[in-house]
Protein backbone atom coordinates (compact mmCIF):
# COMPACT_ATOMS: atom_id res chain seq x y z
CA UNK A 1 0.00 0.00 0.00
CA UNK A 2 1.48 3.41 -1.03
CA UNK A 3 1.71 6.32 1.26
CA UNK A 4 -0.77 8.05 -0.18
CA UNK A 5 -3.29 5.36 0.21
CA UNK A 6 -2.54 5.23 3.54
CA UNK A 7 -3.16 9.00 3.82
CA UNK A 8 -6.82 8.01 1.94
CA UNK A 9 -7.88 5.64 5.10
CA UNK A 10 -6.99 8.56 7.08
CA UNK A 11 -9.23 10.72 5.24
CA UNK A 12 -11.91 8.32 5.26
CA UNK A 13 -11.85 8.75 9.04
CA UNK A 14 -12.32 11.98 8.75
CA UNK A 15 -15.33 11.25 6.49
CA UNK A 16 -16.95 9.47 9.92
CA UNK A 17 -16.93 12.94 11.87
CA UNK A 18 -13.31 12.78 13.33
CA UNK A 19 -11.04 16.00 13.59
CA UNK A 20 -7.78 16.37 11.85
CA UNK A 21 -6.30 16.28 15.40
CA UNK A 22 -7.87 12.99 16.06
CA UNK A 23 -6.67 11.37 12.54
CA UNK A 24 -3.04 11.98 14.65
CA UNK A 25 -3.94 10.13 17.16
CA UNK A 26 -5.50 7.33 14.96
CA UNK A 27 -1.60 7.17 13.64
CA UNK A 28 0.17 7.38 16.87
CA UNK A 29 -1.14 3.65 17.01
CA UNK A 30 0.18 2.23 14.19
CA UNK A 31 3.49 0.67 13.43
CA UNK A 32 4.29 2.40 9.83
CA UNK A 33 4.49 6.28 10.30
CA UNK A 34 5.21 7.38 6.75
CA UNK A 35 1.50 8.31 6.48
CA UNK A 36 1.90 10.21 9.77
CA UNK A 37 4.88 12.59 8.57
CA UNK A 38 3.06 12.73 5.15
CA UNK A 39 0.27 14.47 7.30
CA UNK A 40 1.67 16.34 9.60
CA UNK A 41 3.89 18.60 7.00
CA UNK A 42 0.98 18.96 4.95
CA UNK A 43 -0.68 20.02 7.84
CA UNK A 44 1.32 22.02 9.65
CA UNK A 45 2.39 23.43 6.25
CA UNK A 46 -0.86 24.68 5.57
CA UNK A 47 -1.47 25.98 8.84
CA UNK A 48 1.88 27.91 8.03
CA UNK A 49 0.74 29.18 4.83
CA UNK A 50 -1.86 31.40 6.32
CA UNK A 51 0.98 32.83 8.81
CA UNK A 52 2.12 35.31 6.41
CA UNK A 53 -1.77 36.58 5.24
CA UNK A 54 -1.89 35.11 1.87
CA UNK A 55 -2.08 31.29 0.83
CA UNK A 56 0.21 31.53 -2.85
CA UNK A 57 -0.04 29.04 -5.43
CA UNK A 58 3.60 28.62 -4.50
CA UNK A 59 3.33 27.90 -1.07
CA UNK A 60 0.73 25.17 -2.26
CA UNK A 61 2.65 23.82 -4.93
CA UNK A 62 5.67 23.72 -2.52
CA UNK A 63 4.65 20.36 -1.04
CA UNK A 64 6.38 19.42 -4.47
CA UNK A 65 9.12 20.49 -2.74
CA UNK A 66 9.18 17.71 0.27
CA UNK A 67 7.15 14.85 -1.63
CA UNK A 68 6.44 12.99 -4.78
CA UNK A 69 2.89 13.46 -5.50
CA UNK A 70 1.47 11.04 -7.88
CA UNK A 71 -1.07 12.91 -10.80
CA UNK A 72 -4.27 11.01 -9.55
CA UNK A 73 -3.36 11.57 -5.81
CA UNK A 74 -3.35 15.58 -5.67
CA UNK A 75 -7.20 15.59 -5.26
CA UNK A 76 -6.46 14.10 -1.89
CA UNK A 77 -3.30 16.16 -1.27
CA UNK A 78 -5.45 19.03 -2.24
CA UNK A 79 -8.50 17.69 0.06
CA UNK A 80 -5.75 17.59 3.66
CA UNK A 81 -4.07 20.82 2.66
CA UNK A 82 -7.64 22.78 2.55
CA UNK A 83 -9.15 20.66 5.73
CA UNK A 84 -5.68 21.99 7.86
CA UNK A 85 -6.40 25.34 6.32
CA UNK A 86 -9.86 25.84 6.88
CA UNK A 87 -9.81 24.03 10.96
CA UNK A 88 -10.47 26.23 12.99
CA UNK A 89 -8.31 24.04 15.78
CA UNK A 90 -4.95 26.19 15.98
CA UNK A 91 -1.55 25.08 14.81
CA UNK A 92 -0.29 24.90 18.27
CA UNK A 93 -2.31 21.37 18.70
CA UNK A 94 -1.46 19.95 15.57
CA UNK A 95 1.91 20.42 16.92
CA UNK A 96 1.15 19.03 19.75
CA UNK A 97 -0.54 16.26 17.93
CA UNK A 98 2.73 15.86 15.84
CA UNK A 99 5.27 15.70 19.12
CA UNK A 100 3.49 13.24 20.31
CA UNK A 101 2.79 11.06 17.67
CA UNK A 102 6.50 10.92 17.05
CA UNK A 103 7.41 10.98 20.99
CA UNK A 104 10.42 13.43 22.33
CA UNK A 105 13.62 13.96 20.82
CA UNK A 106 12.56 11.77 17.42
CA UNK A 107 14.57 13.04 14.77
CA UNK A 108 12.03 12.66 12.84
CA UNK A 109 10.94 15.86 14.30
CA UNK A 110 14.03 17.42 12.56
CA UNK A 111 12.90 16.30 9.34
CA UNK A 112 9.44 17.80 9.56
CA UNK A 113 11.05 21.12 10.43
CA UNK A 114 13.11 20.60 7.15
CA UNK A 115 10.08 19.86 5.10
CA UNK A 116 8.10 23.22 7.00
CA UNK A 117 11.84 25.43 6.04
CA UNK A 118 11.23 24.12 2.13
CA UNK A 119 7.39 24.87 2.15
CA UNK A 120 7.89 28.28 4.07
CA UNK A 121 10.78 29.32 1.39
CA UNK A 122 8.76 28.09 -2.18
CA UNK A 123 8.05 31.19 -2.56
CA UNK A 124 11.07 32.84 -2.68
CA UNK A 125 10.69 35.08 0.66
CA UNK A 126 10.74 33.62 4.73
CA UNK A 127 8.30 36.60 6.23
CA UNK A 128 9.01 37.11 9.57
CA UNK A 129 5.62 35.76 10.73
CA UNK A 130 6.49 32.20 9.09
CA UNK A 131 9.77 32.66 11.24
CA UNK A 132 7.58 33.00 14.21
CA UNK A 133 5.62 30.17 13.67
CA UNK A 134 8.70 27.75 13.04
CA UNK A 135 9.94 29.01 15.82
CA UNK A 136 6.96 27.93 17.72
CA UNK A 137 6.14 25.04 16.45
CA UNK A 138 9.87 23.57 17.14
CA UNK A 139 9.85 24.70 20.56
CA UNK A 140 6.21 22.53 20.91
CA UNK A 141 8.26 19.98 19.29
CA UNK A 142 11.18 20.06 21.94
CA UNK A 143 13.77 21.21 19.11
CA UNK A 144 17.18 22.97 20.73
CA UNK A 145 17.62 26.14 19.79
CA UNK A 146 21.16 25.51 18.24
CA UNK A 147 19.36 23.13 15.90
CA UNK A 148 16.64 25.65 14.98
CA UNK A 149 19.53 28.01 13.92
CA UNK A 150 21.09 25.10 11.95
CA UNK A 151 18.31 24.97 9.93
CA UNK A 152 17.07 28.07 9.32
CA UNK A 153 21.04 28.55 7.92
CA UNK A 154 20.76 25.66 5.48
CA UNK A 155 16.96 26.77 4.09
CA UNK A 156 16.69 30.16 4.22
CA UNK A 157 17.71 32.03 1.17
CA UNK A 158 19.93 35.00 2.95
CA UNK A 159 23.08 36.51 2.94
CA UNK A 160 25.99 33.38 2.90
CA UNK A 161 25.13 31.11 5.62
CA UNK A 162 27.24 31.33 8.46
CA UNK A 163 29.35 27.45 7.93
CA UNK A 164 29.91 27.02 11.58
CA UNK A 165 25.79 27.81 12.02
CA UNK A 166 24.99 25.49 9.26
CA UNK A 167 26.69 22.67 11.32
CA UNK A 168 25.24 23.74 14.33
CA UNK A 169 28.81 24.23 15.64
CA UNK A 170 30.62 26.94 17.44
CA UNK A 171 34.30 28.35 16.40
CA UNK A 172 35.84 27.09 19.75
CA UNK A 173 35.03 23.91 18.77
CA UNK A 174 38.27 21.17 17.68
CA UNK A 175 38.38 20.91 14.26
CA UNK A 176 38.20 16.59 14.97
CA UNK A 177 34.69 17.66 16.86
CA UNK A 178 33.41 19.33 14.13
CA UNK A 179 34.49 17.46 11.77
CA UNK A 180 32.33 14.47 13.90
CA UNK A 181 29.34 16.55 13.44
CA UNK A 182 29.64 16.85 9.96
CA UNK A 183 29.98 13.23 9.43
CA UNK A 184 27.12 12.22 11.71
CA UNK A 185 24.71 14.72 9.22
CA UNK A 186 25.81 13.19 6.55
CA UNK A 187 25.13 9.44 7.61
CA UNK A 188 22.01 10.85 8.98
CA UNK A 189 21.51 12.08 5.91
CA UNK A 190 21.27 9.06 4.03
CA UNK A 191 17.80 7.78 2.65
CA UNK A 192 17.72 4.13 4.16
CA UNK A 193 18.39 6.07 7.31
CA UNK A 194 15.62 8.52 6.93
CA UNK A 195 13.02 6.19 5.81
CA UNK A 196 14.21 4.05 9.07
CA UNK A 197 12.97 6.96 11.17
CA UNK A 198 9.44 7.40 9.32
CA UNK A 199 10.36 9.87 6.48
CA UNK A 200 8.08 8.68 3.14
CA UNK A 201 10.47 7.64 0.41
CA UNK A 202 8.58 10.15 -1.34
CA UNK A 203 10.12 12.70 0.62
CA UNK A 204 13.86 11.40 0.99
CA UNK A 205 14.51 13.67 -1.48
CA UNK A 206 14.58 16.23 0.93
CA UNK A 207 18.58 14.81 1.84
CA UNK A 208 19.60 16.11 -1.17
CA UNK A 209 19.27 20.27 -0.47
CA UNK A 210 20.99 19.28 3.40
CA UNK A 211 24.12 17.14 1.99
CA UNK A 212 24.82 20.12 0.09
CA UNK A 213 24.92 22.30 2.33
CA UNK A 214 26.30 20.44 5.73
CA UNK A 215 29.12 19.20 3.20
CA UNK A 216 29.33 22.84 1.90
CA UNK A 217 29.93 24.34 5.48
CA UNK A 218 32.71 21.49 6.35
CA UNK A 219 34.53 22.68 3.05
CA UNK A 220 34.38 26.10 4.23
CA UNK A 221 35.40 25.08 7.62
CA UNK A 222 38.29 22.45 6.83
CA UNK A 223 39.85 25.16 4.30
CA UNK A 224 39.71 27.85 6.86
CA UNK A 225 41.65 25.87 9.28
CA UNK A 226 44.01 24.43 7.13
Amino acid sequence: MSIWSRITDALSALAKGESLSDVFAYLRTQPERSAGFAIAVIALGAKMAKADGQVTRDEVSAFREVFHIPPDEEKNAARLFNLARTDVAGFELYAQKVAAMFGPADPALCDLMEGLFHIATADGEYHPAEDEYLKNVAKIFGLPPRKFAALRSRLVPDAHPDPYAVLGVTPDMALNDIRAVWRNEVRESHPDRMVARGVPQEAVKMAEKRLIAVNRAWDEISRERA
